[in-house]
């Protein structure tokens, strides 16, 4: 796969032969690649294999030009090699990122995923002030179809040409998406606006000046004087007597423009596609220009995967982990517990990934790009890094919207010597969202050499992405400084100035991490347990300080044990028909319950499920090979049938249950004593008393 280095006017000491040798190319530094060496460029794409080009200012010329070029068939991928690292005081040094860069777009594009599908028809509903409304239906009106929902007449009020519906009254819900929005609302208001001729005669006449421009009567100002009606004769568009009316109607597309409290529904932080919420004052030109352009059909990735049997939400419709329901920011995620799981709407789903990483089982995973993805990227970036001499590489992991926009405004200020830039340890990597990778990504990066995964935040990520994120780094953390790894291995860094990030930057350049000696060589799963283990068997086999156990904090913890008061725990083993992922067990041949504590995820299924409130988790990663291994928590002789000797049940349960009944009048005498027999004996004892009704008697 050839790839073309330019560094137009000389701008980066870029030194080709190291590059070259870590790439295991020879590589040609160019200076005018996208002008006058177009030539070198056009031969390359010619060649029919995959191409590198080192640029992304020129991108679309580059695009254009390949599209030109006679015989060109080569797929065509652009990496950042100058604001990342070329621009910076630290470029001489920073041979081994640009490598590592280099080599990471070498790889392959994650495999297609299946696809969400939105089809719009261009129906847009504009909720607002009349005349903020009617503004913005004159710069959509012509490729969309308008109707306006009026909220007040606002400062002018509506024009005197009504020139698109007009809808009013209380809404009561709004929900949707792309192409399905569905509006309810009540209307109760006096006068009929599609009736309405907007002859303005009602507000003349009115003396309270209860009617507005946005030709609705506050009830509040109202005498009832009918002076309104009279004028309204022949139009006949105002009626007190009408009804208040429940309709409903749908739309492809809605622009709120009212004030953000005052919004019925879409009050979370990632709003569906399709709504758009302005001021009244329209100055998001941006915003506009886009509603323009959602005519047709639409495509995005299905971001996630989701397997039932891992998930640990439900069990017997008793609630155990809400993790993903509570960090979505979209509310995508809804609890379906009757069916033992939860429910992902594709269509609401913008793809954050906070969902997969919080879940402790793995049952719902990123599926674009996939876990494993991530981890080749990672694990090519830090070997890379290292083939070329680098040393102590941190991972700065930011989105690729507003987080990398950033890195570049740090990259160009450092071009004219206003900042340091990016140091020349530090890589960026631009992720779809900054939380759609977690605990096993990261701990993966530090096994494959990483001294630092550093995650980038704007003022993009929802609040509870940030508390998510923090929640998920105290583990890890935990997790490595428990084994011996001194130093902050794991980093949550805010910044919405490049001087901001700049700043912060320079102060990870002032601590030291301890890691493993040899870099890791295993492959990142898709399975989020299996890359946990890979992970943790690494970095505890190069453990300066190897420990049986590590104590970890009590929210998020995906690791743990159960603790069994034995003196509550009647054995009936209802908490192994709870457990999601197997941790809990009986014994077949004995009243035994047992625990495998390498499958506890800590979902506290076990906890809501037991009966006799007799069990407690206790978060820890157990790092001894007991932890593998099934080991006895409970267990009690069993308690044999007083008629056969047959065993049916154990001693504790029997004797709880004889306490419980003994004082019922049901349960008196030979009732009593037929409790402690199997259910064979219990029947033939039924059938053979005296004194028992028998059916064949009846």
């Amino acid at each position: 796969m050839p790839t073309l280095i330019c560094d137009c006017n000389q701008t980066m000491p870029l030194a080709s032969k190291t590059l070259g040798a870590a790439l295991h190319e020879e590589l040609t530094l160019h200076s005018t690649l996208c002008r006058r060496e177009a030539g070198a460029f056009q031969k390359a794409i010619q060649s029919g294999e995959d191409v590198v080009v080192a640029c992304t200012q020129e991108k679309r010329l580059f695009a254009e030009l390949g599209e030109q070029t006679e015989g060109a068939s080569s797929v065509i991928r652009f990496v950042n090699i100058r604001e990342t690292g070329g621009w910076s005081r630290d470029a001489a040094s920073a041979m081994p990122k640009i490598a590592a860069l280099l080599a990471a777009a070498h790889l392959p594009e994650p495999e297609p995923v299946p696809t969400v599908t939105f089809k719009s028809a261009g129906r847009l509903l504009i909720i607002g002030p009349l005349d903020a409304a009617e503004r913005a239906a004159s710069l959509l009106g012509d490729v969309l179809n308008v109707t306006l929902f009026t909220q007040g007449a606002g400062s002018s009020g509506g024009a005197q040409e009504r020139r698109y519906p007009v809808l009013s009254g209380r809404i009561d819900g709004l929900s949707g998406w792309l192409g399905a929005f569905e509006l309810q609302w009540l209307q109760s208001n006096p006068i009929d606006l599609d009736l309405c001729t907007r002859c303005n005669a009602c507000l003349v006449a009115c003396p309270e000046q209860a009617i507005g421009l946005d030709y609705q009567i506050d009830s509040e100002v109202c005498k009832s004087h009918r002076d309104c009606v009279k004028v309204c004769q022949v139009a006949g568009a105002i009626d007190f007597s009408r009804k208040p009316e429940a309709l409903s109607e749908t739309f492809d597309l809605v622009l709120d423009l009212r004030d953000r409290a005052a919004t019925p529904t879409f009050t979370q932080h990632a709003l569906p596609q399709g709504y758009f919420r302005l001021a009244p004052t329209l100055d998001d030109l941006p915003a506009l220009l886009k509603l323009r352009e959602l005519v047709g059909e639409f495509e995005k990735p299905k971001f996630f995967n989701y397997k039932q049997k891992l998930c640990a939400h439900s069990r017997n419709e008793t609630v155990g982990c809400n993790a993903c329901i509570d960090i979505c920011s979209a509310l995508a995620i809804t609890s379906d517990k009757s069916r033992q799981q939860i429910k992902v709407n594709p269509n609401l789903c913008v793809g954050c990934g906070a969902c997969t990483t919080v879940c402790p089982t793995g049952a719902i995973t990123y599926a674009y790009p996939r876990a494993s993805d991530q981890g080749v990227k990672f694990k090519t970036l830090l070997s890379t890094y290292a083939k070329a001499g680098g040393k102590d590489p941190v991972l700065l992991l930011h989105s690729q919207e507003r987080g990398q926009a950033l890195v570049g405004q740090l990259g160009r200020a450092a071009q004219l010597k206003k900042a340091h830039g990016v140091p020349a340890n530090v890589i960026p990597v631009a992720l779809w969202h900054t939380i759609s990778v977690g605990l096993d990504v990261w701990l993966g990066a530090i096994a494959f050499g990483a001294a630092q995964v550093v995650v980038l935040t704007t003022d993009e990520e929802a609040p509870q992405y940030l508390e998510g994120l923090k929640v998920q780094m105290a583990v890890a953390q935990t997790i490595l400084n428990g084994m011996g790894y001194s130093g902050t291995h794991l980093k949550l860094l805010h910044a919405g100035t490049p001087a901001e990030l700049d700043a912060a930057l320079q102060a990870l350049a002032r601590t030291r991490q301890h890691v493993p000696k040899a870099a890791a060589r295993f492959a990142v799963a898709q399975e989020k347990r299996s890359t946990l283990e890979l992970a943790l068997d690494h970095l505890l086999a190069h453990a300066p300080q190897p420990p049986e156990s590590i104590a970890l904090p009590a929210k998020g913890s995906p690791f743990g044990s159960v603790q069994v008061n034995k003196d509550s725990c009647t054995l009936c083993l209802s908490c192994v028909s709870a457990c999601p992922a197997s941790a809990l067990q009986d014994n077949p041949e004995l009243p035994q319950l047992r625990f495998i504590e390498k499958n506890c995820v800590q979902c506290g299924l076990c906890v809501t499920t037991c009966p006799e409130n007799a069990i407690t988790l206790q978060p820890r990663l157990l790092l001894s090979p007991q932890r593998k291994e099934a080991r006895v928590l409970n267990e009690t002789p069993p308690y044999a049938c007083v008629r056969c000797g047959k065993p049916f049940g154990t001693l504790k349960a029997i004797e709880a249950m004889l306490g419980k009944l003994s004082g019922h009048s049901m349960f008196q005498g030979a009732a009593l004593e037929r409790l402690k027999m199997c259910g064979d004996c219990r029947v033939i004892d039924i059938y053979s008393a005296e004194n028992e009704s028998k059916i064949t008697d009846l």
